[in-house]
């Protein structure tokens, strides 16, 4: 799983970090279940169209590889679910 985050006012430093990358293999069977959990209520809230720009919002794009499938998230802090922001918070604070 990878986080990469987009934008904001300090774009020119994100574009620079490289996407954190979370290898769930390693994680303890209580937070690989938790992790999972919120996976499976954010990609349909992530597949919903959310509308909403703002000039200095960050984006975050969360990539999940599982089996040979790769499922894409992207939102932002303009449009954000409550199901992505649970999972974003989730990787923000295992990336702390």
């Amino acid at each position: 799983m990878t986080l990469a985050t987009h934008g904001g006012q300090a774009a020119a430093i994100h574009l620079r970090l490289p996407p954190r990358v979370l290898d769930t293999d390693v994680l303890p069977e209580d937070a690989a279940a938790e992790l999972a959990r919120l996976v499976a209520a954010a990609v349909p809230a992530a597949e919903e169209e959310r509308h909403g720009r703002a000039p200095d919002a960050m984006s975050y794009t969360i990539t999940v590889e599982d089996e040979g499938r790769s499922t894409v998230l992207t939102q932002s802090d303009a449009a954000m679910s409550p199901a992505f922001a649970a999972l974003l918070g989730w990787l923000e604070k295992h990336f702390a």
